[in-house]
């Protein structure tokens, strides 16, 4: 019987070569998962929601103009605790919080009722001042709502049914598109509500688009949308009107226990109840905001505003400047760490619902509508001057970047006036004058000693290089 030679292939004989295709097959088949991968990772702690929230018609263009940003999506500056963890922590603490509230165990802050003479009350600044010191829990605090802020029924209804979490968003002017969050984790529809405000001119460019066209249509994709039509709306600037959910979110919220408040030029790429749990719950804090990417003083954001035309009324942010010097406003210095700025990036806002959040809120609004709707200017201020402190998370811009996409404002706005009309309006704007601060020396100034100590940091600063 003869013997049959079997001879190895030359291909597997060089184990070199078997743990070099190995390896190769394997890179490969990685690099190709990762870059079909629509979140451009193959990490995530969260079971997604499988299906698209809403489908768009293509003319609506709500992907459009986004603004380029530097962080890696499978790299994070912030860590996110399983999701699973995140939500029964978020869950347990809204249960309890609802128990004890039953129970009266907790302090509630009690809101100024009547009629003022405008949504706020009007206050002078000292009035204003008397309340950043809150020691007794029955005195009541001016936080709006002293004139009408009409909305139907239906929904005044859903907005108090809100008891856990809520996401919150506001439109007018068609000045954004609605989008619809990413990431969110399967059970996250449970646990949180999403509230969008709109008004008239946001409503017909949504209906131009077919969008919203039912009368009883209030559903964009995970979106409630809240529509307040220019009779219910206390004041005539749409910035101003947005202030109001942006600030008062647990007014017309009372029952909810978190809140994220979102610019609607941002879209939220992180689930909220992993965002709350980073920001909030593991930091102890009552509230979160990003830093400013590049002012630390409130001064230099004045300066900014005033520059780059940011508020038509140069005088009245003079005025506002020296109201707070005169009041006690300090520049930043190192005394006042942990904080790093007195500046935030208020696109973003996260908050637990409580009775320094709360407080903060209803002081930041009453300084809004006291001066203007650019609330850089007032942070620092209230945040440094009340009483009870609030405990704050300043996160860095490279953590506002990794949780959100940011767009550019719609270029195009379907709901806007006529053309006839928006041609008038942008001459009577183009004749308005700006209203410039009259050139004083800042000797004698309310905020001369403050002007002094900023300029001093920066030359120490910069004698230290």
């Amino acid at each position: 019987m003869g013997w049959v030679r079997v001879t190895t292939p030359l291909l597997f004989e060089s184990k070199l070569l078997c743990i070099s295709l190995l390896y190769l097959l394997t890179t490969v088949s990685l690099s190709l998962y990762i870059s079909f991968s629509k979140r451009g990772c193959f990490f995530f702690s969260s079971p997604l929601i499988p299906h698209p929230l809403f489908s768009y018609p293509s003319s609506y263009g709500e992907h459009k103009h986004a603004l380029p940003a530097s962080h890696s999506t499978c790299s994070s500056p912030v860590f996110f605790s399983d999701y699973r963890i995140a939500f029964e922590e978020i869950h347990n603490i809204c249960r309890n919080r609802s128990l004890s509230s039953m129970n009266y165990s907790s302090p509630v802050l009690s809101y100024l009722q009547g009629k003022g003479e405008t949504f706020a009350g009007n206050f002078s600044a000292q009035k204003r001042r008397s309340f950043f010191n809150h020691e007794d829990d029955q005195d009541p605090v001016p936080c709006g709502f002293l004139r009408d802020f009409l909305a139907k029924e239906s929904d005044r209804v859903a907005m108090e049914q809100c008891g856990g979490v809520v996401v919150v968003s506001a439109i007018f002017g068609d000045h954004d598109k609605i989008r619809q969050p990413k990431g969110l984790g399967f059970r996250t529809l449970e646990a949180v509500c999403f509230f969008m405000f709109i008004d008239d001119s946001t409503l017909k460019g949504l209906n131009s688009h077919n969008i919203l066209a039912g009368a009883d249509s209030d559903m964009i994709g995970v979106w409630r949308v809240i529509r307040l039509f220019a009779g219910g709306l206390p004041y005539d600037n749409p910035a101003m009107n947005g202030i109001i959910p942006k600030y008062l979110v647990h007014r017309l919220f009372p029952n909810a226990k978190f809140s994220i408040w979102l610019d609607a030029k941002l879209q939220l790429t992180v689930d909220p109840l992993l965002l709350l749990h980073a920001l909030l719950i593991s930091k102890d804090a009552d509230m979160a905001v990003s830093k400013h990417p590049f002012n630390v003083h409130t001064m230099e954001e004045a300066m900014a505003t005033a520059r780059w035309r940011k508020w038509w009324d140069i005088e009245s942010l003079r005025n506002q400047m020296e109201t707070y010097c005169e009041n006690g406003l300090q520049p930043w210095t190192p005394s006042k760490l942990p904080y790093t700025t007195d500046v935030p990036d208020t696109a973003m806002i996260a908050r637990r619902h409580g009775m320094a959040s709360n407080l903060f809120s209803c002081l930041m609004f009453n300084e809004l509508e006291a001066f203007n709707p650019r609330d850089q200017l007032a942070f620092a201020y209230v945040r440094d001057m009340m009483s009870p402190q609030i405990r704050m998370n300043m996160f860095d811009v490279e953590v506002f970047e990794q949780v959100v996409m940011e767009y550019r404002h719609n270029l195009k706005r379907e709901g806007a006036v006529p053309a006839a009309a928006a041609e008038a309006a942008t001459a009577a704007k183009a004749a308005r004058p700006i209203r410039r601060a009259e050139p004083v020396s800042i000797k004698g100034s309310k905020c001369e000693n403050y002007l002094l100590k900023m300029w001093g940091e920066a030359i120490d600063d910069n004698d230290g290089d």
